[in-house]
């Protein structure tokens, strides 16, 4: 910020306090000359970003697993950025769909949505990985196929969880399974009930499940997988300028290449980001899946 030099300019006190016109003139121009040094000196404040991250995990683990990435990317940048998340998958749906976060770590099915609608865009994803639903059991459970889980009650993270809970539920009827879901907060909730032998099975995805604490993984064991598709989107609020949004974006690109920046990704197991396009989703759009157009105006 460039300084600047203010001087006292001193007047006759008779010369004020006459009333005069002139008196009242000088009055006005210092105070216009003041009101200009305020605007042109003010206090700058800096913008602050939200980053929402979808809450596949507790909003503790979520905060400590992101917050490293998040405070090498302001190092990096010179951004500031905030995290945020929310209770559960639900809600993280409605805030999306009201614009809530600048940036946004959303499943590929939520992206086809709330690209439409508030028009978020992606710029980035997670690299060298397709994401793939799991069905978990408890590690001693006697089921070695989809099929001996007919009947009973599966527990999984939200109704529009794409492959913990889309892709798993289509597989399953595809195969004429039936079974009766039970939705609850987070997928690290599906592994815990499914742990304790509160159900049978539950869905969740590759990465969520490695990166689980090894006590809590050593109890599961997993059953079956789906295909892969295009990870989760890492997007953008269209009102987020495009030049913030490229700054963002190379940043994220180059954190693998950095020692310190790289065991912030493996925190939230990631090998590394790549850049990613709308037209990358359309494995996911050809899925014509229709689960939340209330949310996302279609």
């Amino acid at each position: 910020m460039a300084k600047v030099e203010v001087k006292t300019v001193a007047m006759n006190p008779t010369f004020l306090k006459s009333g005069s016109f002139g008196a009242r003139l000088v009055i006005l121009a210092v105070s216009l000359l003041w009101g200009s040094i305020l605007l042109a000196v003010g206090s700058p404040t800096t913008p602050t970003y939200t980053v929402g991250i979808v809450p596949q995990q507790s909003a503790t683990e979520l905060t400590r697993a992101w917050t490293p990435v998040l405070n090498a990317l302001q190092a990096k940048t010179g951004l500031t950025l905030r995290f945020a998340t929310a209770p559960d998958i639900p809600t993280f749906e409605q805030r999306l769909a009201a614009g809530e976060y600048d940036f946004a770590y959303m499943n590929p099915y939520h992206y086809t949505v709330f690209h439409h609608r508030p028009g978020y865009t992606v710029f980035a994803k997670e690299k060298d990985r397709l994401l793939k639903g799991i069905v978990v059991v408890r590690k001693d459970a006697p089921y070695r196929n989809l099929a001996e889980l007919k009947d009973q009650t599966l527990v999984f993270p939200a109704p529009a969880a794409f492959a913990a809970t889309v892709l798993v539920r289509a597989a399953l009827a595809q195969q004429g399974i039936a079974i009766t879901p039970k939705f609850v907060a987070s997928h690290d909730s599906v592994y815990l009930n499914v742990a304790q032998g509160l159900y049978p099975a539950g869905g969740g995805v590759t990465r969520t499940f490695e990166n689980l604490d090894p006590a809590l993984r050593d109890q599961l064991r997993v059953l079956w997988t789906t295909q892969g598709y295009t990870p989760h989107a890492i997007a953008a609020h269209p009102q987020v300028p495009a030049t913030v949004v490229e700054q963002l974006r190379d940043a994220m690109l180059g954190l693998d290449g950095d020692p310190a920046s790289k065991a912030a990704l493996d925190g939230v197991g990631f090998k590394g980001i790549t850049t990613a396009q709308d037209a990358d989703y359309d494995d996911v759009r050809a899925l014509r899946i229709e689960l939340l157009d209330s949310l996302g105006g279609r």
